[in-house]
C-alpha cells in the first residue's frame, strides 16, 4: 500500500506532476524526432508462410525450373458489350509489342500478343467475342507500391493508345471498351489499397467516436480531452518506438496490423484511462482534498490496471508462437502498444488529473457533502446533500435471486453459443473486396465470360525421371479440372514436367482449397504406378489455391496451439493475482462462454442479417485472443472491487457495492471499447467489417450479461468457496459472527 501511495505522489505531487507531464512531453519529442514512425516502415508484401511450407517449396523449384515460373501474373480484361472490334485488338497488340520493347518498371516478361496473327487472337477471345485477357508478368520480389508504379504507368501507356482511358470506361457500357487490372497482382495492389486508405479513416472515425461517447456519458470536455490526450502521447511513443524496431529488422509490421493498432490503441487505452478517472471522481465525493482523492485512486485501481493491461499484453505476445506470418507479426505490435498505454495510464492520466483537479470534471463537478453545504450557504441556497448508496439494482438483484440471474444468461449465451457451430470459413480475398473494386469486377468479368479458374491457374510440377508424359491424362480426367495446359519440361532438369491447370470453379474458393489433397494424392499415384522411385517427394504444386490451402493448414495450427497457451497463461495470472482457485476457474469459463457467443451471435448478423456465406478463416483466432484478454479486463476490475469491499464487509454486500461501484465505468468502458471496434465495419474490407462486428458484440455480452450478471451471481451462489483456499474466507466467517 505504502509503495503504491509512493507511487501515486511520485507521478501525481504538487511538483512531479509537472515533471510527470514534462517527460512525456519529452519523450515523444526525442523518440519523434530520432527514429522513424511506424507508418514509413510497413512492408505489405513480407511472407506469411514458412520456407519448408509446400507451397513455398514449390514455388522455388517453379522459379529455378520455368522463365516466369514463379513470376506474379497481372491479368488485364478487355471487354466491350456487343463484341470487340479489329481495332481494338490491334491497339492490344501495339501495346505488348510497346512492353516488349521498353518494359514497365519490375516487369519480368510479357506474352509475344504483338506477333500473333489476327485468327490467333480471336481464338483467344470470349464465346460472344467480347472479352480478351491477357497477362502482364512482374518480378517475383517485386512489393504493392512497385506493382503499383508499373501498373499506373501500363494505364497511362493504354490511354494514349487507345486516346481514352479504358479503366476508367464502365465495364458495361454499350459503346465503350473497358479495361480491368485483375489476378494476382491486380488484387495485391487494391489489398493494400484498401488498408492505407482506411488509415486517416479509422483514426478520426476512432476519435470522434470516443470522444462523442466520453461527452455523452461524463458531459464534461475536459474530461473527454484527458484520455485522448494519454493516448496521443502513448502513440507518439509507441509509433517511433516500433518504427526504430521495424528499421533494425527485429519485427515486421504491415498496414493491417497498424490499422487493427489503432482501434486498439484507443478502445483499451481509454479504458485504462477511465477506470482511474471513474474512481477519482467517486472519491472527489469522500476527500476534500484532490491530492489524497487522486492518491487513493491511484493506490486502489493501479493494481487492477496493471493486472489487466499485462493480462491482455501477455495474451497477445502469444501470437508470436504462430507460424503464419500475418499472425506472428501482430505480436509485438499490439503487446507493446497495450504495455505503453498502461504506463501512460498510470503516470500521464494522473499527472493531468492533478494539473485540473476537480475542474476536469467541469461542470458537473464532483463535491463532498460538506463542499456542497458550504458552496450553498455562499449562494445564499440551502443545500439538499445526502450519500448516494453504492449499491445498485443490478446489485441487489444479483444477491436475491442468483440462480434466476444464472440460468437466465446460461440459456442467452448458451443459445448464441450454439450457432458457433454453424459457422463457414473462406479464404477468399476476393470475397473481401468491395464489387466495384477494380481486380474484383475483372475477376467477375473472368468468370462471366471464360473459366474463373483462369484467374489463378494450379502448377503442378513432378520429377518423372524419364518417363514419358505420365500426368497429363490422369489430370485431364479430374472432374473438376476445366482445362491443362500444354506439358512443359524444366529448364535446369529436363526430368521435371510442370502443367498449369485452370479449375472449374474459383480458386480462391474453400471448395478449390479442398482439392489440393486430391491433386497431390492424383500425382503421387501416377508417378507410382509409373515407376517413379519415392514419388512422394517429387511432386510440387504452387500457385494460388495451393498458397491458400498452406494458410488454412498454418492457420488451423496456429489456432490449435494459441488458444491453449492464452486460456493457460490467463489462468495462471488470475490465480497469482486472486489466490483463488474457484474464482480463477469460473471467470476464465465466463469469458470463454462470452466469446463462442459472441461468434455465434456475430454470425447471425454476418450471415441472416448482411447476407455473407462465410466468414474470414483468420477471424476467430483474432476474434478470441482480443475478447478473452480484454473480457478479462472488466471481470479484473470488478472482482478487484469486491475482493477489497469483501475484507469489510460480508459477501452480499461487497457485492452490491461492487457491481454498484464498477457499472458505470465498466459500461462506459465497454461502450467505447465496442463502439471502436465497430468503427472497422465502416470500412469496406470485408475482413475488418466481421472482425470488428464479432469484437464488438463481444465486448458488449461482456459488458452488459456477463460483467453485471453472470460473475457476481456465480460469486454469490458460491459464497464464500468462491475464495477458496484465499485466507479472505476468515474474514467472511468474523464479518457474519459480527453482523449476527
Amino acid at each position: 500500500m505504502q509503495q503504491e501511495s509512493g507511487f501515486g505522489r511520485l507521478v501525481a505531487g504538487k511538483r512531479s506532476k509537472w515533471i510527470t507531464l514534462a517527460v512525456w512531453i519529452i519523450i515523444v519529442g526525442v523518440l519523434s524526432a530520432l527514429w522513424p514512425m511506424v507508418n514509413k516502415e510497413v512492408q505489405n508484401n513480407a511472407a506469411n508462410l514458412e520456407e519448408n511450407t509446400p507451397s513455398v517449396q514449390a514455388e522455388k523449384v517453379a522459379a529455378e525450373q520455368f522463365s516466369g515460373g514463379s513470376s506474379v501474373p497481372a491479368l488485364l480484361v478487355w471487354h466491350r458489350e456487343g463484341g470487340l472490334k479489329d481495332e481494338d485488338l490491334q491497339h492490344v497488340q501495339k501495346l505488348y509489342a510497346e512492353w516488349s520493347s521498353t518494359p514497365l518498371p519490375y516487369q519480368d516478361s510479357v506474352p509475344p500478343f504483338d506477333k500473333m496473327p489476327a485468327q490467333a487472337l480471336e481464338k483467344q477471345l470470349s464465346e460472344d467475342q467480347s472479352t480478351f485477357v491477357t497477362p502482364v508478368l512482374f518480378k517475383n520480389d517485386a512489393d504493392s507500391d512497385q506493382l503499383k508504379e508499373g501498373i499506373v504507368q501500363l494505364k497511362e501507356q493504354a490511354a494514349k493508345e487507345f486516346g481514352a482511358d479504358p479503366f476508367a470506361a464502365k465495364q458495361n457500357s454499350t459503346s465503350e471498351l473497358s479495361a480491368r487490372v485483375t489476378g494476382p497482382a491486380g488484387i495485391s495492389i487494391d489489398a493494400v489499397g484498401l488498408f492505407k486508405n482506411a488509415d486517416f479513416k479509422l483514426l478520426m472515425g476512432t476519435v470522434i467516436l470516443v470522444l462523442v461517447i466520453l461527452l455523452l456519458i461524463y458531459r464534461s470536455p475536459i474530461l473527454a480531452l484527458i484520455p485522448l490526450i494519454a493516448v496521443g502521447f502513448a502513440y507518439g511513443a509507441i509509433s517511433p518506438l516500433l518504427g526504430l524496431m521495424a528499421s533494425k529488422g527485429w519485427i515486421t509490421v504491415d498496414s493491417q496490423a497498424v490499422s487493427i493498432m489503432t482501434v486498439l490503441l484507443f478502445g483499451a487505452g481509454t479504458d485504462y484511462c477511465l477506470f482511474l478517472i471513474s474512481h477519482f471522481r467517486h472519491l472527489l465525493k469522500e476527500e476534500e482534498s484532490k491530492g489524497k482523492a487522486l492518491l487513493r485512486a491511484i493506490t486502489e485501481t493501479s493494481g487492477a490496471i496493471a493486472m489487466s493491461g499485462f493480462t491482455v499484453v501477455l495474451s497477445l505476445l502469444a501470437l508470436m508462437l504462430a507460424k503464419y506470418g500475418a499472425y506472428h507479426r501482430f505480436a509485438i505490435p499490439f503487446s507493446v502498444s497495450i504495455l505503453v498505454m498502461v504506463i501512460a495510464s498510470l503516470t500521464l492520466v494522473p499527472a493531468l488529473l492533478a494539473i485540473f483537479g476537480r475542474v476536469s470534471f467541469y461542470p458537473f463537478i464532483p463535491r463532498t457533502p460538506e463542499m456542497e453545504e458550504e458552496r450553498a450557504r455562499s449562494k445564499g441556497k440551502t443545500a439538499h446533500t445526502h450519500r448516494r448508496k453504492k449499491e445498485s439494482f443490478i446489485g441487489r438483484l444479483v444477491v436475491t435471486k442468483p440462480w434466476m440471474i444464472v440460468i437466465v444468461t446460461l440459456v442467452v449465451l448458451g443459445g448464441l453459443a450454439s450457432f458457433s457451430s454453424q459457422v463457414k470459413f473462406t479464404y477468399d480475398i476476393m470475397s473481401s473486396f468491395p464489387k466495384d473494386m477494380e481486380s474484383r469486377e475483372g475477376y467477375d468479368m473472368i468468370g462471366k465470360q471464360f473459366s474463373p479458374g483462369e484467374l489463378a491457374p494450379v502448377k503442378v510440377m513432378v520429377d518423372s525421371e524419364g518417363k514419358p508424359d505420365v500426368l497429363g491424362k490422369a489430370l485431364t480426367g479430374l472432374p473438376y479440372v476445366e482445362k491443362v495446359g500444354q506439358q512443359v519440361q524444366g529448364e535446369k532438369n529436363a526430368n521435371i514436367l510442370a502443367y498449369d491447370i485452370e479449375l472449374k470453379m474459383n480458386p480462391y474458393s474453400s471448395e478449390a482449397i479442398d482439392l489440393i489433397p486430391e491433386l497431390r494424392s492424383t500425382a503421387v499415384q501416377t508417378l507410382k504406378d509409373a515407376g517413379v522411385t519415392s514419388p512422394e517427394d517429387k511432386v510440387w504444386i504452387s500457385g494460388q489455391t495451393a498458397e491458400q490451402y498452406d494458410t488454412r493448414e498454418t492457420g488451423d495450427r496456429d489456432t490449435m496451439v494459441i488458444i491453449p497457451v492464452v486460456i493457460g497463461m490467463i489462468t495462471l495470472l488470475l490465480l497469482v493475482y486472486l489466490r483463488s482457485i474457484t474464482a480463477t476457474i469460473y471467470l476464465v469459463l465466463t469469458v470463454i462462454l462470452s466469446y463462442f457467443s459472441a461468434l455465434g451471435l456475430g454470425w447471425i448478423i454476418i450471415h441472416y442479417g448482411l447476407g455473407a456465406d462465410a466468414i474470414q478463416g483468420a477471424i476467430p483466432l483474432y476474434s478470441f485472443v482480443f475478447l478473452v484478454a480484454l473480457g478479462e479486463d472488466y471481470n479484473i476490475f470488478m472482482i478487484s472491487s469486491i475482493w477489497k469491499k469483501r475484507k469489510v464487509m460480508p459477501l452480499k454486500q461487497a457485492i452490491k457495492e461492487g457491481v454498484g461501484e464498477t457499472s458505470s465505468v465498466i459500461t462506459s468502458a465497454g461502450l467505447i471499447l465496442a463502439g471502436t471496434f465497430a468503427v472497422l465495419a465502416s470500412l469496406p474490407i470485408q475482413v475488418l467489417v466481421q472482425f470488428g462486428i464479432i469484437t464488438a458484440v463481444g465486448v458488449l455480452l461482456d459488458t452488459f450479461i456477463v460483467r453485471p450478471f453472470l460473475v457476481p451471481a456465480v460469486t454469490t451462489l458460491l459464497g464464500r468457496f468462491a475464495f477458496w483456499p484465499s485466507k479472505h474466507v476468515e474474514v467472511e466467517e468474523k464479518a457474519a459472527r459480527t453482523e449476527a
